[in-house]
């Protein structure tokens, strides 16, 4: 062949026709490394580190607290003990100084009718007022103990109220007087009576923390409410059993005309009064104030086993 002729072109391939239907995917395999990993699974034991980390965090953060919001505390916490200290301390004055004391026998009636204003002023006031402000006060106490103190003074207040309603039945029986006829007698029956379930209900609920606590934690969380509220409602009356109480005592013992001249005796009788109404506004105050309350009790962190 020539060198200078040309070469004949190659046949090309025929040209398919047009496919129609859709490609597929290409099946490609993602790699690996892109994937993001999986969960990882983490042990009971790391679990509640977790949760006591979270709780100490959020307990921290809590306590992170301006200094008005501090002085705010510390100053209604700190009258309310004054106010119910103070009361109790003024009842006896008021009882040594124009009563004449206490006494417990048949020639001394009205004596013995004395331990009954104390006496239901230290239990439905002083120590039902503690117990109630006990979770207000005692923010860094474990909840075990709070429980604990709040069994103790409610263990304190029920024989001060059992033995003033003794010693004032016995007096009216002693003198003739009939019972449970006035407003103060029907209050006090109310009060008594819820304070006795009250008092009953805590202490089942108590028993069942020491016995069985995880076992029982749902049942005890349900009567929380119930019994925060009817203890409320038993400390409001408990102070208004105790002013008609005062009133009675200043209308009977002293007289119309001298209670209206303002002598001393009446003063001292009003004063009382007054302080059980300023220690009824100042709990209820502080029971208002969610910011008073335990880092717990108000469910910001996340409770461990220990701690329920």
């Amino acid at each position: 062949m020539d060198s200078n002729s040309v070469s004949p072109m190659p046949e090309l391939a025929p040209i398919a026709e047009f496919d129609k239907s859709p490609p597929s995917p290409p099946n490609e395999e993602v790699p690996m490394d892109d994937l993001p990993p999986p969960p990882a699974t983490i042990s009971q034991s790391e679990g509640k580190k977790i949760k006591v980390q979270r709780s100490r965090s959020y307990e921290s953060d809590d306590h992170e607290r301006g200094a008005c919001e501090w002085c705010e505390y510390a100053l209604v916490i700190t009258l309310a003990t004054i106010l119910l200290i103070g009361v109790s301390a003024l009842t006896i004055f008021w009882v040594f100084y124009y009563r004449g004391g206490y006494a417990w026998a048949d020639d001394t009636p009205d004596k013995q009718f004395n331990l009954h204003p104390t006496l239901m002023v230290a239990g439905f006031i002083t120590f039902s007022g503690f117990s109630v402000l006990l979770y207000r006060i005692c923010r860094c106490f474990r909840r075990i103990y709070v429980k604990l103190l709040h069994a103790i003074f409610h263990a304190l207040a029920f024989p001060c109220i059992v033995i003033g309603f003794l010693a004032v039945l016995d007096y009216h029986n002693k003198k003739d007087i009939n019972n449970f006829y006035s407003l103060h007698s029907w209050i006090g029956f109310v009060a008594m009576g819820l304070f006795g379930i009250q008092y009953a209900v805590g202490f089942f609920s108590f028993l069942l923390l020491l016995i069985c606590n995880k076992g029982t934690a749902g049942f005890r969380a349900s009567l929380v409410p119930i019994h925060a509220a009817f203890g409320i409602l038993t400390f409001v009356l408990g102070v208004a059993a105790c002013l008609t109480g005062l009133t009675e005592k200043a209308i009977f013992g002293l007289g119309a005309e001298r209670y209206s001249g303002m002598v001393d005796e009446g003063i001292i009788i009003n004063a009382i009064g007054v302080a059980m109404v300023a220690i009824l506004a100042v709990v209820m105050y502080i029971l208002s104030r969610d910011k008073f309350r335990a880092p717990e009790s108000r469910g910001i962190h996340m409770r461990t086993s220990v701690d329920l």
